[in-house]
């Protein structure tokens, strides 16, 4: 699959400040980055790796306005399996960069619920246990923007079982690190989210390799173009200010190509 992917950040700064911007789709072998354009108004604008060296994070000096530009066309080459025939892996057998996922962060809180895992999914192991808690969120949760904010845990959503895309992958991070599975956030781009916008999604490490699973159900394996990834939502920001910034405006559109 193709993606035409278009964004608009326009924020104003009355003092000058650092700004930590993570927007790009990542050039990295399950996606490649065909054509970009990248502009960003500011001084000091210096790439540093992102986490896990999946894609490039941009400082810049910001003062009065900061405005960004970005236009790219990413091709999707994913290799796509079935998560649900996925089988077991027991922690022992993990690969050193994948422990890391395993521990509760700061919007995870996984090890809370170690009792309701194995009380809800019992006897499930590997991709179907996964499968099991995505369809169960799925099942009990619904979508409503405007009841979470940046301090709004996976503990918080599961008790209100309402939140937007970021609510919905912390609370299946955090029941995947519970049941001893690596879980991570991504952010991506895809089509078909609704309202247009960066989209969060979790990532589990299942049979030696990383999956992306919405449990919003808007965007699928096959169609999503990687931009960063994190242990959660504090991670994997599109924007991190130190400083005060206003929102002007934000604009992401995300189109498949025909050709």
């Amino acid at each position: 699959m193709k993606l035409s992917i278009r964004t608009r950040l326009d924020y104003q700064f009355a003092q000058p400040a650092d700004v930590l911007l993570q927007f790009e789709a990542a050039a990295i072998p399950e996606q490649s980055v065909d054509w970009s354009h990248t502009h960003v108004t500011g001084t000091d604008f210096a790439r540093v790796p992102a986490q896990d060296g999946i894609g490039d994070r941009i400082w810049i000096r910001a003062e009065g306005r900061m405005a960004v530009e970005y236009d790219a066309h990413v091709t999707i080459n994913r290799i796509l399996r079935d998560a649900r025939a996925l089988p077991h892996m027991d922690p022992r057998e993990l690969p050193g960069e994948a422990v890391q996922y395993l521990m509760p962060s700061r919007y995870c809180p996984a090890d809370h619920f170690h009792s309701f895992v194995e009380t809800e999914f019992d006897g499930l192991k590997g991709g179907a246990l996964v499968m099991t808690m995505r369809d169960w969120i799925a099942d009990n949760f619904t979508y409503v923007s405007g009841v979470s904010n940046s301090d709004t845990t996976a503990l918080d959503s599961f008790v209100r079982r309402q939140g937007v895309c970021r609510d919905y992958a912390h609370v299946l991070i955090t029941l995947a690190r519970a049941a001893a599975i690596p879980a991570r956030m991504a952010s991506v781009y895809a089509p078909n989210v609704t309202p247009p916008d960066f989209h969060a999604v979790a990532e589990i490490f299942l049979a030696g390799e990383w999956h992306l699973i919405d449990a919003t159900g808007m965007a699928t394996e096959a169609e999503m173009a990687k931009i960063g990834v994190g242990r959660d939502a504090a991670d994997v920001s599109f924007m991190t200010a130190y400083g005060f910034g206003a929102c002007q405006n934000v604009v992401v559109s995300v189109q498949e190509m025909t050709a």
